[in-house]
Formats: structure tokens, sequence, C-alpha cells
């Protein structure tokens, strides 16, 4: 609907028009405080993803509960040097001719989880093994840094 084939040109009505959203052009469009779609569905799919992470002296353990996946449905990746990206998808299988479902409950769709991984992580040395449904992937911490032994300064006379 458009304000201004009706006179009605003031910003006041600009602003309301804008907070209902009620603009032809702007159909599609994000309003300005509410989340995308894609927002939306990565929130969902982080959610709906549990994981359980170990420290041992020599490195990281990520562990998720992934029944039913094969390794080509399952994405292990870094990203800017320091986040541990763990995603997927969990496909329905095929409905077959006179079968029908009496109840759905296993989770199908997308699923995703991030982790910000310490400054000691070498993502050089990242491994992942799929066995049993469960995912586990190891991130290598990098050896200590050697102490900085004392330096001597040799004490001119001038």
């Amino acid at each position: 609907m458009d304000f201004r084939v009706m006179g009605l040109e003031s910003p006041l009505f600009h602003t309301l028009h804008r907070m209902m959203d009620m603009s032809d052009e702007g159909a599609g469009e994000k309003t300005h405080n509410a989340p995308t779609q894609t927002y939306v569905r990565d929130a969902k799919a982080m959610a709906a993803t549990a994981a359980d992470v170990k420290e041992y002296p020599n490195s990281y353990v990520f562990l998720i509960d992934m029944p039913g996946l094969k390794s080509g449905d399952i994405k292990v990746q870094v990203e800017d040097d320091n986040v541990l990206l763990i995603s997927g998808e969990r496909k329905r299988e095929e409905e077959k001719e006179g079968v029908k479902y009496l109840r759905m409950e296993r989770r199908v769709g997308k699923f995703m989880r991030k982790f910000v991984l310490p400054e000691n992580a070498n993502t050089d040395a990242i491994s992942a093994v799929c066995k049993d449904g469960v995912l586990s992937v190891t991130v290598q911490k990098l050896p200590p840094p050697e102490p900085k032994k004392p330096r001597t300064i040799e004490v001119k006379i001038a």
C-alpha cells in the first residue's frame, strides 16, 4: 500500500509503514531486527547437535553421535584458522510403495557445530573417525614453547 497516493507523506506514516512491513517493494527482504532464515536454520542445527569435548595431555577430542550416517554425509572443516566446523545432513530414506510411517521420531535435516579452538591446537594435525555411530574428531596440541633461557648482557666499562 502506497501512502503517498492518499496524501500521507509525513515521516511518521513512513516509519509506521516500514515497521508494519507492508511495502510491496520490500517483499522478501528481512525486517530490521528479525534474524534471517539462514541464521534461524543454523541456530536450530547447532542446538540439535550435542557434543562432548575431552582434553588429553596431547590432544583435544570432540565426540558427536552420528547414528546411521555415512562418511560422505559428514564434513569436518577448519575456518578462520581456529574454528572447528562439523556439519552435514541426515536425510529421510525414500518411501517405498505400499509402506507408510506409523511414527516418525528420528531427526532429519542439517546439523552443525562450531568450536573455537584454543591457541595451542594444531590445526594441521586433525583426524576424524566415525565408528559405531560416534564421530570422534581429534585435534593434536602444539608442543609447549621452550622456556626462554636467561641471557647475559656484557657490561662495558666506559
